[in-house]
């Protein structure tokens, strides 16, 4: 039968508290004083190790393990170095209580010391005590700096010289991350006697307390950095994709770097307000970060939207623009009308029952006819290459004047055919802009891949919104939005912030294919009817007024002929 500590499983006691408590009062009272050393210890690190696992922000963090350091070891002063890429040693967090130092970390102050190299023309810098542990890895404690031997201590002497300070024992402990590489070196300063507050050389005790401690921190820094290194990628790769999407086009692009600018601007004046209908509405950072993540990829579906509708510049346009085969058109009849014209005036040339001056009037008659049609096909052509650009609306008396065009006929290959053919007449008669329904559909179309492709992803807990907020930004207040219909209560405040913001760049951006870039006031009036329509949140629109947002957009995103005056 196995046994434990010696004692059979069968024997095994269970104490009490109260018995345990009885036991301990026997215990001799300098054993039982350091028991409850060692258990506070052992507590304290715990908290601290806790503590350090809870701190999102690097330089508190920093700043923490400094301090914690300095408690534990009751040194006077201390310095965090950190590695950085071109292997030295830069100055993070330096504090000296006795001098009133503290430089770095949360303190506002540049610490003013060029960075320790750790190789110096290839060679390693050993002599300098920080430089050797962070080249080393192993911990350095020296009792007294101006006794010590084979480390160059003639900056701290200079230092102690000028401040008449006494520099005298150091603790240099390297800090490693999971694979064992040099990523800091904390160092603390004349440890001192706890009663006499004399400087004393660092303890093997304190060294192995500090040396658990810049562990601990080694992994709180090392996690830091890798949540750090992750979101650099994440965000990385996001803007990739945002680029890609723009380069896809060159009519939209810059759209999906430019709404996020004016959907941050938006929430960070909602986040100010501290009265009306946004008073109780405060986005946390990640809450933020979580925003300025989703607008970033409010259009990542277009990845899958065909280039010929993303570029269609003209109502005519696929692979090239149609436009110029109905110009050649045009020329061709313009052509048979001039022989038309030449027949006529040959054969009244010919005729002998005529004088030379009904000869001279038939033909005058005859010319004024051909210039007269001639006259009219070159306002047609004008008029089907004006109607071709597309624009904000087009009449239904433009719309006929197309089908009465179409009803010319030319000659191709010896036979007679249509001038416009249904396909041609049916985008001509487009009333906005350049797309057909179809087409438009297909467009719209890339909202709901955008929804799809981003339900795919794994997201932590804090971006687990993107999809909601990204695949918002179509949606109306009065339901008919797409893809969802969602309405007013259906939207979180996120949506309503993105939908704002991607109309208002759609219409003052300058290189949409269909039309010039809008001025503000222009901007700003559709955007005033879209609210009185219910279209976009009413008092979110207030907010983008009232704090001018959209004059902060405009003057570093708009051209300057578009800033125009906006009347409140």
């Amino acid at each position: 039968m196995s046994s434990n500590n010696g004692i059979d499983k069968k024997q095994q006691v269970l104490f009490s508290q109260a018995e345990i408590n009885e036991m301990l009062e026997s215990i001799p009272s300098n054993v039982r004083s350091y028991i409850d050393s060692l258990q506070n210890q052992i507590s304290n690190m715990s908290a601290i190790g806790l503590a350090l696992s809870k701190e999102r922000d690097m330089e508190k963090l920093l700043e923490m393990i400094l301090l914690e350091a300095k408690r534990i070891s009751n040194a006077d002063g201390g310095t965090l170095y950190m590695m950085t890429d071109d292997q030295r040693l830069r100055f993070s967090i330096m504090i000296t209580d006795s001098l009133d130092v503290h430089m770095g970390g949360t303190s506002g102050k540049d610490i003013p010391f060029y960075p320790v190299k750790l190789f110096d023309d290839g060679k390693p810098n050993e002599s300098m005590i920080a430089a050797n542990a962070g080249i080393n890895g192993k911990t350095i404690n020296i009792p007294d700096a101006y006794k010590a031997k084979g480390f160059d201590f003639s900056g701290t002497k200079a230092f102690d010289e000028k401040t008449g300070y006494r520099s005298k024992s150091f603790l240099t402990v390297p800090l490693k991350n999971h694979e064992n590489e040099i990523i800091g070196v904390l160092q603390l300063l004349n440890a001192q006697d706890i009663k006499s507050n004399k400087v004393i050389s660092f303890s093997e005790r304190i060294q192995k307390n500090v040396e658990a401690l810049s562990s601990q921190a080694a992994v709180a820094i090392t996690n830091q950095n890798l949540i750090k290194d992750l979101e650099v990628l994440f965000e990385s790769f996001i803007k990739l994709i945002a680029s890609a999407i723009d380069a896809k086009s060159p009519y939209t692009g810059g759209h999906c770097s430019r709404v996020p600018e004016i959907t941050m601007m938006l929430a960070e004046s909602v986040n100010e307000m501290n009265d009306g209908p946004f008073s109780n509405i405060h986005f946390s950072d990640k809450e933020m970060y979580e925003l300025r993540i989703a607008a970033w990829l409010h259009d990542c579906g277009k990845v899958a939207t065909p280039e010929y509708v993303v570029d269609k510049s003209t109502k005519l346009e696929t692979i090239y623009d149609r436009i110029h085969t109905v110009a050649t058109r045009f020329e061709v009849i313009k052509r048979d009308e001039e022989i038309k014209f030449l027949k006529k005036q040959l054969s009244i040339q010919k005729k002998d029952s005529l004088s030379d001056l009904d000869k001279k009037e038939a033909v005058k008659k005859a010319r004024i006819f051909y210039l007269k049609k001639i006259k009219q096909l070159d306002e047609d052509k004008t008029f089907i290459e004006e109607s071709n650009f597309g624009g904000e609306f087009m009449s239904q008396d433009r719309k006929d004047r197309v089908k009465k065009i179409s009803s010319y006929r030319y000659k191709d290959n010896g036979g007679a055919k249509s001038f416009l053919s249904d396909n041609e007449v049916y985008n001509l008669c487009i009333s906005r802009g350049t797309l057909t329904a179809e087409e438009r559909k297909v467009i719209n179309d890339h909202i709901v891949v955008t929804i799809e492709m981003l339900e795919q992803l794994p997201y932590p807990k804090h971006l687990r919104n993107v999809p909601e907020f990204a695949g918002g930004h179509h949606e109306k207040l009065d339901g008919t939005g797409y893809p969802k219909g969602l309405n007013h209560a259906e939207m979180s405040v996120q949506a309503k912030i993105m939908a704002i913001a991607d109309i208002f760049e759609a219409l003052t951006a300058r290189d949409r294919p269909y039309k010039k870039g809008k001025t503000l006031s222009q901007a700003m009036r559709i955007l005033g009817f879209m609210k009185n329509d219910a279209h976009i949140d009413a008092e979110l629109f207030d907010v983008f007024v009232s704090e001018k947002i959209y004059l902060k957009y405009a003057e570093g995103f708009l051209d300057p002929e578009q800033i125009d005056e906006v009347k409140d």
